[in-house]
């Protein structure tokens, strides 16, 4: 009886651990202006490239936000927080006159439900 409780026990634990998360990788994406903002020293646009179609929209703020408090610097890598994935991915910040355009370019997206999605270039 001990045993058949115990082999219950290690057959549960490993039927509901998490385990490791899904690696994928994705070629595809959307790429375009998100946002077109006006500020008191222009305008500023934010771009996204290989981004996820159901969080562009958020990450693309997400990114204003962070030029607006100064904490984003051009060719670095940065991670982005949203409600349904973190996104890792290059910033570079182009400034012409009173235009400035920041441009967000998706490397990986780590899943609320533990996907982690890889974006490869078809070369």
């Amino acid at each position: 009886m001990k045993k058949v409780l115990f082999g219950l026990l290690i057959v549960s634990c490993f039927a509901f651990s998490k385990g490791e998360p899904r690696v994928e990788t994705y070629n595809y994406g959307q790429n375009g202006m998100e946002l077109v903002a006006r500020s008191k020293k222009g305008v500023i646009i934010v771009s996204t490239y290989n981004s996820k179609m159901t969080i562009r929209q958020e990450i693309a703020r997400k990114i204003y936000d962070l030029y607006l408090e100064n904490k984003l610097q051009s060719n670095k890598k940065i991670t982005v927080e949203g409600a349904e994935a973190d996104v890792t991915g290059k910033c570079i910040i182009r400034k012409k006159n009173s235009l400035t355009a920041v441009d967000f370019y998706y490397e990986v997206v780590e899943w609320d439900s533990g996907l982690k999605e890889i974006y490869k270039n078809k070369l």
